[in-house]
């Protein structure tokens, strides 16, 4: 669902740290509403998703053709350059579910930074492990389409079901998976490739503190 308010929070936490529009690679994209916010604040932007669904949509938004999009999984950037800027946002960290992965991810995050580039990721915090180890429901309708919601935690990952109930009878479901890491192992990892210039909860808090996402920024070592 479309939350213009958000897009722009996301995108002032970018520009608060980033002196000018340089080249920028969206990881996760989405539909692009941040890409295409970057975008119009004069970024040139790249993004990317594994969903082939998700980028057709984002395509059909961008109207004047500004993003290079791909349709590919973000842990392999082999065939892209390098950026200034290297986003991950909106929970998309946190569908990496091993410690492997992540490590492999931080490393080929760095290869396409540019000299002093910047890495912007959030995730979920340890509060929404303890938030949801008694299951959220939630119902309710957007765009004419009824919906169905669970949440549940257990151990480090969060299980997420969705049930789309469209008007002409059918009904699709999704099953979510992600991971939530600590604090001090996520440091540890990322300081064998970057310096950690900043670590914010839920954008402005400093450090990490209870809420509900940590925002990272991220400079590539040399």
């Amino acid at each position: 669902v479309k939350d213009d308010q958000a897009t722009q929070a996301w995108v002032n936490w970018i520009m608060d740290s980033v002196s000018s529009p340089c080249e920028l690679l969206d990881l996760a994209c989405g539909s692009a509403e941040i890409s295409l916010l970057l975008a119009k604040n004069g970024f040139q932007v790249s993004a990317l998703d594994l969903s082939q669904g998700m980028i057709q949509a984002a395509k059909e938004k961008d109207k004047k053709h500004k993003i290079q999009f791909y349709c590919q999984d973000m842990k392999n950037l082999s065939n892209l350059n390098t950026y200034d800027v290297i986003t991950c946002l909106c929970d998309s960290f946190n569908y990496i579910l091993s410690k492997e992965e992540v490590s492999l991810f931080f490393k080929e995050v760095s290869m396409h930074l540019k000299k002093d580039g910047l890495f912007f990721f959030d995730t979920h915090s340890l509060d929404r492990l303890v938030e949801f180890e008694e299951e959220f429901n939630e119902t309710g309708c957007f765009e004419d389409c009824q919906y169905q919601w669970s949440i549940l935690s257990e151990d480090d990952y969060i299980y997420q079901d969705f049930a789309f109930y469209l008007d002409d009878g059918k009904i699709v479901q999704e099953h979510h998976i992600q991971r939530v890491y600590t604090p001090e192992w996520l440091e540890t990892e990322l300081k064998k490739y970057f310096e950690i210039l900043k670590v914010t909860t839920d954008f402005d808090l400093e450090g990490i503190q209870e809420g509900e996402k940590y925002f990272y920024v991220c400079r590539r070592l040399l």
